[in-house]
């Protein structure tokens, strides 16, 4: 009998040591290393401060609409970096911009410099805009221009 009494005395120690065990592994908060934590692809903010995901289209100058991005093809959008193709519409302005007419350059658009947004707590969002025009491309424009994105 004094066998018996051990052996369920002893599954029952280690039946409570477990149970120990898991209900202090499930009462302590789950901490994930910080790389591992960032899972969710960073967004694009637009002028509305809407996140986007691979737009078709974008504003690039928010004041007036002068410049948009249009036709986009993305290749790559990822935790670290986005690639696109498409279109800068951009207006000439002559004789001022009211009366101006917009003129197409085709466009390669990075995006890259992923960042916590500011106003939307646990997103990320890219911090940096980069446009190649690998033809023609606005007059005022170098042929690589990087512009940091709002928050």
């Amino acid at each position: 009998m004094g066998g018996h009494r051990t052996r369920t005395a002893v599954m029952l120690g280690v039946a409570l040591g477990v149970t120990a065990t898991l209900g202090t592994a499930s009462a302590a908060p789950a901490v994930a290393p910080p790389a591992a934590r960032q899972t969710a692809t960073p967004v694009l903010v637009d002028c509305l401060w809407d996140p986007q995901v691979r737009p078709h289209d974008f504003i690039l100058a928010c004041g007036d609409g002068n410049s948009r991005l249009l036709s986009l093809k993305w290749d790559r959008w990822d935790a670290d970096s986005a690639r696109a193709t498409g279109v800068n519409a951009v207006n000439d302005c002559k004789p001022y911009c009211a009366a101006g007419t917009f003129r197409s350059y085709r466009v390669i658009v990075r995006l890259d410099q992923p960042k916590l947004w500011e106003k939307r707590a646990g997103v990320e969002r890219y911090g940096r805009i980069t446009l190649e025009y690998p033809g023609d491309r606005p007059a005022q424009f170098e042929r690589v221009v990087t512009y940091p994105l709002w928050d």
